[in-house]
């Protein structure tokens, strides 16, 4: 299972290949890039910023609920911090499961929990200066309706 904060560009082939399993029938990838705007306004870059570890325990609370939740326990993800460029991944999650419906709900709700509890702060950089992203818009639904399975 990889559950990382990295400074290093992410390889999505890498996180399927750590989820892929003979029982897996159905894999799922989700991969979060740097867009060119934000809010109406141009981003030129963005940074991220964490506590490694303790970001990695919350994303691995994150693979625990997942397992809970939908069954599947063939879960990869991680996360960029530094300087990233347009079209850069910042995030990638796999998940594998023996049928493609539980692999589709475990990549969404991973990224709508991240996003909600794993404690990475964004700042973006665009033509009139830099901001740091406070908001967090969530799929509150995905990351909170579905209940233990």
């Amino acid at each position: 299972m990889i559950c990382r904060i990295t400074d290093k560009p992410i390889d999505i082939a890498e996180l399927m290949a750590d989820v892929r399993a003979e029982e897996a029938g159905g894999t799922c990838t989700f991969t979060g890039h740097v867009r060119d705007h934000s809010r109406g306004q141009k981003v030129t870059h963005l940074e991220y910023h964490a506590y490694p570890e303790m970001s990695e325990k919350k994303m691995r609370q994150v693979i625990e609920e997942i397992e809970e939740r939908y069954g599947v326990t063939r879960i990869a993800i991680a996360h960029r911090i530094g300087t990233l460029q347009i079209g850069e991944i910042a995030v990638g999650i796999a998940a594998a499961s023996a049928h493609r419906d539980a692999a589709f709900k475990a990549c969404r709700y991973a990224i709508d929990r991240i996003k909600q509890i794993v404690p990475i702060w964004k700042k973006e950089f665009g033509e009139d200066g830099a901001e740091w992203v406070e908001e967090c818009p969530v799929n509150a639904q995905s990351a909170q309706a579905d209940g233990p399975k």
